[in-house]
């Protein structure tokens, strides 16, 4: 029996075959799943290794944390693959590719390394493949056929917040110039080519409208409510106890603070206290705080207490600056890139305020806001947590007067916020009066600061504190 063509129910279409030839049915049959077995697919589809990236700041793994994807899943370009953790930020992975998910290579809580395959994803051969990936031939397999946009060879630098940007106002990267290091386009870069496109004028900088005082504000009490009284409960959580030993791998961000501690005492450390006065500050936000929260801002102590020392970084550089590894050369920042230490659920992460020194009181707030919503929900970006310059702990929130901070290199200055404490005090003509107390522990490196320097800059900040309305002079 001459056999040309069998027509297959299966996800197999066509099959082309020798002649064979067969004398019973039996043995026509048994040829037939032979030679179903054997053949393979028409289709010509490639499989391709998506290897995760360089992220940057010297990771070289990460630990899977969340999958948005399975095997079988049709993806698009910068379409969310997983979210990674490092021992930095956590970093959402886009795809390169149009295609089809046919391997996910890591569990969830696995870790990952760079420069390794994350997924491998099925694309259309006759398009074209970046260079750097490896293609992994693999039986060709029959399936619908889809429409692909060509992948181009060249890699552009840019988030995945900047990539969706671009994708939601159908921009190519490719045209849009990067101003960021390494020509890295940067969320202003693409709101800059959209307003040349559309012929639209972009602000400066987003500044709300300033709201005159209501005429509440003067029921408002001069003296702040006394929350000395309030004791904080403990936090319940149920015991579990197995009676056997556990072993865990450091992962995340405490992987982070075993390299940065590591590092950083190695630096010759060197402590100053002192107790600041904040009875007028305490007034003034409660003046402020209806205000600030018409312009949506949640306004604490802290946009205070940074706008303060970046004002006496001003007069001070040598605390905003870094020492090289070999001791030999100081560099002065010119922003002030002021970190505030946050105790999330992840541990302990250090976001900075950027370019202090050009933002007001409110703007710090809103900037320190956002990164306060990023930290709790785990969503930081590397950005965020990186190019910090000086930093402020507030332990106080916590509880606790004083504590011995300790530098997070490249800096040379830290400082650490005790709680607010109502505690009687003596004014100029010897009366006794409630006074706002807050103790303030100064760490510095003792290499290129010295103790006359650290106290100078103390008392600079101290006096914007304890005299807000001072800073007014100063503002720029």
């Amino acid at each position: 029996v001459c056999i040309h063509r069998v027509r297959s129910c299966s996800s197999i279409r066509f099959i082309k075959s020798k002649y064979v030839c067969v004398f019973d049915k039996s043995a026509l049959k048994f040829s037939h799943q032979q030679r179903l077995f054997r053949t393979s697919a028409v289709s010509c589809g490639q499989i391709v290794q998506f290897k995760l990236s360089d992220i940057g700041e010297g990771i070289t793994e990460v630990t899977v944390k969340e999958w948005y994807i399975k095997e079988g899943d049709s993806v698009s370009q910068f379409d969310s693959i997983c979210e990674v953790q490092s021992d930095k930020a956590s970093v959402t992975i886009t795809s390169r590719y149009d295609g089809i998910i046919r391997k996910l290579h890591y569990n969830l809580d696995e870790i990952a390394y760079v420069g390794k395959p994350l997924v491998d994803i099925e694309i259309d051969a006759s398009k074209g493949v970046a260079p750097e990936e490896d293609v992994v031939e693999t039986p060709p397999m029959s399936h619908e056929e889809h429409t692909h946009q060509e992948i181009k060879g060249h890699k552009t630098l840019a988030t995945p917040a900047v990539r969706r940007l671009a994708m939601e106002n159908n921009i190519k990267l490719s045209e849009v110039v990067g101003t960021g290091k390494d020509n890295r386009i940067l969320k202003e870069d693409i709101l800059n080519y959209l307003a040349k496109q559309t012929g639209a004028i972009l602000p400066p900088s987003p500044k709300a409208e300033i709201i005159p005082p209501s005429p509440k504000l003067e029921t408002v009490p001069a003296a702040p409510k006394d929350k000395a009284h309030k004791i904080p409960l403990p936090v319940s959580r149920p015991i579990v106890f197995s009676g056997k030993d556990k072993t865990e791998p450091i992962t995340g961000f405490q992987k982070a603070m075993v390299k940065t501690m590591s590092a950083a005492l190695k630096i010759p450390h060197f402590g100053y206290c002192d107790e600041i006065d904040l009875t007028q500050l305490v007034q003034l936000r409660e003046e402020l705080k209806p205000l600030a929260q018409v312009r949506g801002a949640k306004l604490s102590f802290m946009p205070f207490f940074i706008k303060a020392a970046s004002l006496g970084l001003l007069q001070y550089p040598i605390l905003n600056a870094s020492l090289d590894e070999s001791c030999q050369n100081v560099t002065y920042k010119a922003s002030h890139n002021i970190g505030v230490a946050m105790d999330t659920e992840q541990g302990l992460i250090v976001p900075n305020v950027k370019n202090v020194q050009v933002r007001s009181v409110f703007e710090v707030a809103s900037e320190l806001n956002r990164l306060q919503s990023l930290g709790s929900a785990g969503q930081l970006g590397t950005n965020d947590i990186t190019g910090g310059t000086f930093t402020l702990s507030n332990i106080g929130t916590i509880g606790g007067t004083y504590t011995k901070p300790v530098i997070l290199p490249p800096e040379v200055a830290i400082g650490a916020l005790g709680k607010i404490q109502v505690l009687p005090r003596f004014n100029g003509k010897g009366e006794v009066y409630k006074a706002q107390i807050m103790n303030v522990s100064w760490s510095a490196d003792h290499r290129i600061i010295d103790g006359a320097t650290m106290a100078r800059f103390s008392n600079l900040w101290k006096s914007y504190l304890e005299n807000p309305a001072s800073m007014l002079l100063d503002l720029k």
